[in-house]
């Protein structure tokens, strides 16, 4: 069955589905829709199936089955200006400097289609901003995830735009992030080299891979050893820029962030170790702790180097207190 977008469709499959992948029958029954929009509404979790979430387009079908994908509204296709309030560290013609808050997503995809960093840019940058580098993502040349703090840059020319890209692609611009992590890494410095791509468990996350993937290196060290060894307080500094990079690097060595919500399911036993307000704390946060702290990189137009440093938010160094008095 067919219809607009925003509607629940119900597939209901046949013998002569049985076996198909299900991005093949989905195809077959919603003709209105291509194959790979199909794909990334299945990865995205609009798909289920006797009330189970199917993220996996290769999932194969079995007659008798019933299938409801449920298809989001569009979005525009140029993002609004709204008027957001931004902390602003550095601007020029050129571009913006800022510290994004957590909880804030940098720019409009499905299931955040407004209120982000972009529409809040649009609003304080006036209505050329639109036109640099893109309609849907204008000036945004790096991203943090949306439970991330901390430094980001944007351009507010095409030259500033393709100067910075540049220097992203080559890995020349400084990134570091602090975060709180489960353990304490051993050692207490060094480098996490290995592939990142997705899950092949789970479509919504990320993982190390094996296979295919794209490389990502990640260097580590330990600033400070809290609560008797149970969390520590690491600078992370990236040496490529994949996707959830760092939680990603860090689970995969037995210390994921503190409140994850997405990598962080094996701190849950390690919380029971905590004194009651230790444990409130970390359960408050709300999101991973994660802070983009330091950000330096060449002028994309002056050429004069900029480089930037911002405090822990007060979420994050509130927990900080709290661990280094236990």
């Amino acid at each position: 069955m067919s219809g607009p977008a925003g509607q629940i469709h119900k597939i209901a499959t046949g013998p002569a589905d049985a076996g198909r992948r299900i991005d093949q029958v989905l195809t077959a029954h919603l003709p209105t829709m291509s194959r790979s929009r199909l794909k990334t509404l299945i990865e995205q979790g609009c798909l289920s199936a006797a009330g189970a979430t199917i993220v996996e387009p290769a999932y194969r079908v079995k007659s008798g089955q019933t299938f409801a994908m449920i298809v989001p509204d569009p979005t525009p296709a140029t993002p609004e200006a709204q008027a957001i309030a931004l902390d602003i560290a550095a601007e020029d013609s050129d571009l913006i400097v800022l510290n994004k808050p957590a909880g804030l997503v940098v720019h409009p995809a499905p299931g955040n289609p407004d209120r982000t960093l972009v529409n809040a840019l649009i609003a304080h940058c006036g209505p050329d901003f639109t036109g640099i580098g893109g309609v849907r993502r204008p000036g945004i040349v790096h991203r943090l995830d949306k439970g991330t703090s901390g430094l980001m840059v944007a351009a507010k020319t095409a030259a500033a735009l393709e100067g910075l890209a540049k220097q992203f692609a080559a890995r020349e611009v400084e990134r570091a992030y602090w975060a709180l992590v489960w353990g304490v890494p051993k050692p207490k410095s060094g480098e996490i080299a290995g592939n990142i791509g997705r899950s092949p468990r789970n479509r919504k996350k990320m993982a190390v891979v094996h296979r295919g993937g794209k490389p990502a290196v990640t260097r580590y060290r330990v600033l400070r050893v809290l609560a008797g060894g149970q969390v520590s307080l690491v600078e992370c500094r990236l040496l490529s820029g994949r996707t959830h990079q760092i939680r990603v690097h860090m689970t995969a060595q037995g210390h994921p962030l503190l409140g994850d919500p997405l990598y962080g399911r094996g701190g849950e036993s390690r919380l029971r170790n905590l004194p009651e307000a230790a444990r409130t704390a970390v359960k408050d946060l709300g999101r991973q702790a994660l802070h983009a702290k330091t950000l330096g990189f060449r002028h994309p137009v002056s050429g004069d180097m900029c480089r930037f440093d911002s405090v822990l938010p007060r979420d994050i160094s509130e927990l900080v207190t709290i661990f280094e008095s236990l």
